[in-house]
């Protein structure tokens, strides 16, 4: 099985909810793993509660903010849209998003974002089952 990592800035928000929503929908299909270049006391707390509400996931309880070299080699690297320069990290494919980060934004926001990285984790399960 092919090994995702999201990586944004500060693992707390963007790349939290691709892992989450990655292991929603394409757990049989893919490992996936989020981190950061820098790391936050805790996830997005907006982000958290709009995951429970929206697919009853609580991202609490099995994420956290992790440093890229918290996580293992992986396959594919997708990047969120930070505009900041990443670290080099080995992978077979890499991509970039080009997501805006939604924290400290309206709720209305956070699900247009958790909405366009729904669609983004539908098409990579799908790409990746062929």
């Amino acid at each position: 099985m092919k090994k995702v990592a999201f990586i944004c800035v500060h693992n707390s928000c963007r790349s939290q909810l691709a892992e989450a929503l990655s292991k929603f929908y394409g757990k049989d299909v893919f490992e996936s793993y989020s981190a950061g270049t820098e790391v936050k006391d805790k996830i997005n707390q907006d982000a958290v509660r709009l995951m429970k509400e929206k697919y009853g996931i609580d991202m609490e309880k099995t994420q956290y903010s992790k440093l890229i070299s918290a996580i293992p080699t992986v396959d594919i690297v997708i990047t969120m849209g930070c505009n900041v320069s990443c670290p080099y990290l080995p992978c077979e494919e890499r991509y970039d998003w080009g997501l805006d980060d939604p924290t400290g934004k309206s709720d209305e926001e956070f699900l247009y974002t958790i909405s366009l990285i729904e669609t983004k984790v539908a098409d990579l399960v799908a790409r990746l089952k062929q």
